[in-house]
C-alpha cells in the first residue's frame, strides 16, 4: 500500500487509510494470536490423552493437586470467554 502525501490529500482520505492500515495490522496481530492459543489447547489435549504423564500405579494427592490447579486456571479462562461464573452478566 503507497502512502498518501498528507499535503495535498483531504484529511478524511488519511484518517481512512490509516484506519485500514490498523485495521490489517490488529487481523494479523489476531490470526498470530489465535495461532498461539490453537498451540497450547493442542499441546494440553496431547498431555490429557497421556493422563498429564502419570501412570495410574503412581497417583497421588500431589497429582490431584496439580490437576485441580490447572482446571483453576482453564475455569478462569472458559469462564471470561462464555460469559459465565464471575463474568456473568
Amino acid at each position: 500500500m503507497t502512502r498518501l502525501n498528507p499535503i495535498t490529500t483531504p484529511r478524511h482520505q488519511l484518517r481512512a487509510e490509516k484506519a485500514a492500515r490498523n485495521r490489517e495490522a490488529a487481523l494479523s496481530a489476531f490470526i498470530a494470536k489465535k495461532a498461539e492459543i490453537d498451540t497450547m489447547l493442542a499441546r494440553l489435549a496431547s498431555l490429557s490423552d497421556d493422563h498429564f504423564n502419570c501412570h495410574p500405579d503412581e497417583v497421588s494427592w500431589g497429582h490431584v493437586g496439580t490437576l485441580e490447579h490447572y482446571a483453576s486456571l482453564l475455569k478462569r479462562i472458559t469462564d471470561g470467554a462464555f460469559g459465565e461464573g464471575e463474568f456473568a452478566e
